[in-house]
């Protein structure tokens, strides 16, 4: 097993977790089983908790682990699926170590940060190496390992010095140290400055580690001393990363670093990843799409979300725009209150091809986000309601469809006439962490006429991530099919309603599962691909097609790599369900 730990210096948010997936991925490309492990220096057991614009968004794993974003940056860029152990926290070291403490199993003795912690921290990355990542099950030969926050952070000290002792157990030439850091240019002088680099990389060396390659934002540094310096400037793709790390020899430094058993050929897997990010640079079609959400102003909040768009909105040669709409913007107490910003969000709202409502919690914008819906059920705009969004599809359509006045989620009205959305048995409102129904659960398709299901390759049941407390009420489900809002997909016991469609609606789907954690740069989640197609006004000739893109709009199948050449020839939507 090779070990690669990326640390960063200067700032936190510096590209580590785009570092640590590019490594990964050109490594994947000569054919070695990849894994990854994210470390968190924060106290808290998982990232469940976390308000959006703390940390940006909560990826969803398939055993339902509640994780750090960056895990999807790896599961994206590998193409893997990752367990909630890949995410390691201080919160999980100590609670480990001190649960076997109060078992005994530490025989009375004083347990301390170092060896008890320390030796807990490379059990625990040594274990996860180990567990197979690929559909093929086959074990990992290479684990990138990514530090949270800075080197120099109090919270990461023990991890640090893990990690020292680490590099002595596997040996030199089965572990290898990236360190990225900063070299900043005040505007005043125009002159780049490495003192700060310098600074970072002697504080690391203090405590033991020193890093084989640094990584900076420059193209004006060589090698220096025993280092091999990466310069990573500003791309037009995060997907061009891996190609710019290829072009720089890192592949040929792994090799004799790590000894690798691998030929530095070229890889047919990196060409289909240039040939993808030549594509996204030369589209000339743009399709717009209203992101109607609670926590807009920070971007990573919708991290996965902006994601699938972009996978969608590529594999139909369009170029992506996404609007960002606070939704609290559209609702009539703001006309009142800031009329200037009420009125440009319905502009907005109103120039857009399509529009999505994402997940959320609180009550804070939801009837902003209704009036999004209804304006997209009476406009026959494209929609797409995930989560949340599918939730208030359910109430707004009752409001002003079936005329119940009052109806609403339990969550935000427990005393409505009309609770069309109620909590679910399993939830423990005493307790916030965990307590949701998560990760991967079934998904049966009742309606064989269904367009997300031929969307999907015509399938009978799909497997999808959930994140969610609340479902829609199973008890007033004829009400709604009766007038032609119909719930298509249902879970296994056929009591949770998981996919919604609306008749005589070019495209009005909403999904109680988060189907934006499994798309893919080249296999795209087929709710956010239906509502790309809507949205550019293609559905129904893809339907009709057979679920076929024309020529013009897929990949070449000379790039080869990890998907099937028939699938990227044809581009035709594989199931993403998994037994």
């Amino acid at each position: 097993m090779k070990y690669i730990l990326v640390t960063g210096g200067v700032i936190s948010g510096i590209g580590k977790g785009i570092i640590a997936s590019s490594v990964g991925t050109i490594l994947k490309s000569c054919g070695l089983h990849v894994t990854a492990i994210k470390i968190d220096p924060y106290i808290n057991i998982d990232a469940g908790t976390f308000s959006p614009y703390e940390h940006g968004e909560v990826f969803v794993l398939d055993d339902g682990g509640e994780v750090d974003l960056d895990l999807g940056n790896y599961e994206r860029f590998l193409d893997i699926r990752l367990t909630k152990d890949n995410n390691l926290t201080t919160g999980k070291i100590y609670q480990s170590v001190i649960n076997k403490e109060r078992r005994g199993d530490y025989l009375g003795k004083t347990v301390q940060v170092v060896p008890h912690i320390t030796d807990a921290i490379q059990e625990w990355v040594m274990r996860q190496a180990k567990v197979p990542v690929d559909d093929d099950g086959v074990e990992p030969q290479i684990c990138v390992i990514e530090l949270g926050g800075t080197v120099g952070d109090i919270e990461s000290m023990p991890f640090i010095e893990a990690f020292r002792q680490f590099q002595f157990k596997v040996k030199r030439e089965n572990f290898c140290n990236i360190h990225v850091s900063l070299v900043p240019q005040p505007s005043a002088t125009g002159e780049q400055k490495t003192k700060p680099t310098q600074n970072s990389i002697r504080e690391l060396r203090g405590l033991g580690l020193s890093p084989d390659l640094l990584q900076l934002p420059t193209t004006s540094l060589r090698s220096i001393n025993q280092m091999y310096v990466i310069c990573v400037v500003d791309v037009t793709s995060i997907y061009r990363v891996p190609i710019l790390l290829e072009d720089q020899g890192v592949m040929g430094y792994f090799c004799r670093r790590l000894d690798l058993p691998i030929e530095t050929r070229p890889r047919k897997m990196l060409t289909k990843w240039k040939e993808m990010s030549d594509r996204s640079d030369r589209l000339l079609e743009h399709c717009s799409i209203a992101l109607v959400g609670k926590y807009t102003k920070f971007t990573d909040s919708y991290a996965s979300v902006i994601k699938a768009l972009e996978h969608s909105s590529l594999a139909i040669s369009h170029k992506l725009e996404i609007k960002y709409i606070d939704s609290a913007d559209l609702e009539p107490n703001t006309l009142q209150e800031e009329p200037v910003k009420y009125h440009e969000a319905w502009q907005k709202l109103c120039s857009a091809d399509g529009i999505l409502v994402p997940g959320g919690f609180g009550v804070r914008g939801t009837e902003g986000k209704i009036h999004a819906i209804n304006w997209a059920r009476k406009q026959k705009k494209p929609f797409l309601g995930v989560c949340l969004g599918m939730q208030l599809a359910v109430c707004e359509f009752a409001r002003n469809v079936l005329e119940w006045k009052d109806a609403n989620s339990t969550e935000f009205d427990p005393e409505s006439k009309y609770p069309v959305v109620i909590d679910m048995p399993e939830h423990n409102p005493g307790q916030m962490g965990g307590t949701m129904r998560l990760g991967k659960r079934r998904t049966i398709f009742k309606n064989n006429n269904s367009i997300l299901r031929r969307l999907y390759g015509d399938v009978d049941h799909v497997d999808e991530r959930h994140r969610h407390r609340f479902e829609v009420n199973p008890e007033l489900k004829e009400h709604f099919e009766a007038k032609g809002f119909h719930f298509v997909g249902e879970d296994i016991e056929g009591e949770r309603m998981e996919v919604i469609e609306l008749d005589d609606h070019p495209y009005f789907v909403g999904v109680q599962y988060h189907p934006e954690f499994t798309s893919r740069p080249i296999k795209p989640s087929p709710p956010y691909f239906g509502l790309l197609l809507a949205s550019a006004g293609k559905l129904q000739s893809y339907l009709q097609k057979g679920c076929r893109l024309s020529p013009r709009d897929t990949y070449s199948d000379r790039s080869g790599g990890s998907s099937p050449d028939s699938e990227i020839a044809e581009f035709k939507i594989p199931s993403i369900t998994q037994d």
